[in-house]
C-alpha cells in the first residue's frame, strides 16, 4: 500500500478494525479452550462467543496485536510502514512517523511484526535445486567483553553465523542470461541463525527448510558431508573469489542483505539479527507481490 493511500483506506480507527475483524474472519476463528470454529459475534463486545462453550474472544486474542494496548490504527500505519520498502525501516522512524511519544512501543511492534514475517514463511519450503552457503554478519553483544582480543576471521565473536539458502530456478529466456550473465533465476530464500557449523546442526536446519530429495549445491566445506543420504549434494572445491560463480544467488542475497541492515540499522544486537533477516526474506519473497501489506496483514492474523 502506497503511503498516500493509507488514510484513504483507514481514515479511522473503526476502519482498521473492521478490516482486521474481516481478515481474521477469513483466516477462521479457533476457540483457544475447545477448539471449536464456529463462533457468534458480540457487536457491542466486540468479541466472539464460542457456540459450543461460549468462551470469548477479543480481536487481539491470539494475533500479532495480543495484549498490546496500542491501537489498531498505530499497528496498521506500522505494517504500511515496513511494508512500504524494499529496504528496513527502522523503529525510531517508524516512531516519529506514527507520532507516539514513547520508543519501547514501538520498537517492540515492529520486532513483533518481523517475528510472524519468519512464522509466515516457515511454512514454505525451498525444493527443486537450492544454493546453500552461509554467511557471517556482524553483530554486537551487550554481554561480550570487549576489553580482551577478539579472534579475527571465520571464528570471530563479533560475527553470527547464518545458514542461507536459496533456489536457483532455470530459465529459457536467452535475454535475461545476457543481460545479469546468469542462467538461471532467484526463487524462494531462507536465512537462518545457527550457533555453529556443526555437520549434525547443519543437517537438523536443512531438513526444516529443504524438502528431501531436492538437489543441493554447495562448496567443498566438510560441514556439507551429511547431506548425500536425503539429498542430491553436488559439491565442488573452488577457491574463495570462484564461489560466487558456483553459487551466484546465495551470494547476492548475503551481500544484499549485509549492505541493507548495516546502512539502516548501523549495529544490531545478536539477539535481534533473525527478526531483521525475516524482514528481509518475506520482502524478497513477494518482490513480484502487488501488495506486500496485505500478504502481511494475513500473517499478523494468523499468528
Amino acid at each position: 500500500m502506497k503511503l498516500l493511500d493509507f488514510y484513504k483506506v483507514y481514515p479511522t480507527e473503526n476502519s482498521c478494525k473492521k478490516e482486521f475483524k474481516i481478515q481474521r474472519e477469513q483466516e477462521g476463528i479457533v476457540c483457544k479452550k475447545c477448539k471449536n470454529t464456529t463462533h457468534y459475534w458480540k457487536k457491542k463486545r466486540e468479541q466472539w462467543e464460542c457456540k459450543n462453550c461460549a468462551y470469548r474472544t477479543t480481536l487481539k486474542s491470539g494475533t500479532v496485536m495480543h495484549n498490546s494496548k496500542l491501537s489498531f490504527q498505530y499497528w496498521f500505519m506500522a505494517m504500511t510502514l515496513i511494508s512500504s520498502t524494499r529496504k528496513s525501516f527502522s523503529a525510531k522512524e517508524a516512531q516519529r512517523q506514527i507520532g507516539h511519544n514513547r520508543y519501547q512501543p514501538i520498537w517492540e511492534m515492529m520486532h513483533k511484526l518481523r517475528a510472524v514475517m519468519g512464522l509466515r514463511d516457515d511454512e514454505y519450503v525451498l525444493n527443486d535445486e537450492v544454493e546453500l552457503d552461509e554467511g557471517f554478519f556482524e553483530t554486537v553483544d551487550i554481554n561480550r567483553d570487549y576489553s580482551k582480543p577478539l579472534k579475527r576471521g571465520r571464528g570471530s565473536e563479533k560475527q553470527t553465523k547464518v545458514l542461507v539458502s536459496t533456489e536457483s530456478k532455470k530459465i529459457d529466456s536467452t535475454d535475461f542470461t545476457k543481460k545479469y550473465n546468469k542462467e538461471t533465476k532467484l526463487g524462494f530464500i531462507k536465512m537462518k541463525v545457527i550457533n555453529s557449523l556443526k555437520k549434525e546442526e547443519l543437517l537438523n536446519q536443512v531438513k526444516q527448510i529443504i524438502r528431501e530429495g531436492s538437489i543441493i549445491k554447495t562448496d567443498g566445506s566438510n560441514s556439507y558431508n551429511d547431506f548425500k543420504n536425503d539429498y542430491i549434494h553436488k559439491s565442488k572445491v573452488v577457491d574463495k573469489q570462484e564461489s560466487s560463480k558456483l553459487l551466484p544467488w546465495v551470494h547476492t542475497v548475503i551481500s544484499n542483505a549485509k549492505k541493507l541492515l548495516l546502512d539502516m540499522h548501523h549495529r544490531i544486537d545478536d539477539d535481534f539479527l533473525q527478526n531483521y533477516q525475516n524482514e528481509f526474506c518475506f520482502k524478497l519473497n513477494r518482490r513480484y507481490f502487488k501488495s506486500v501489506f496485505s500478504r502481511l496483514l494475513v500473517a499478523c492474523v494468523s499468528y
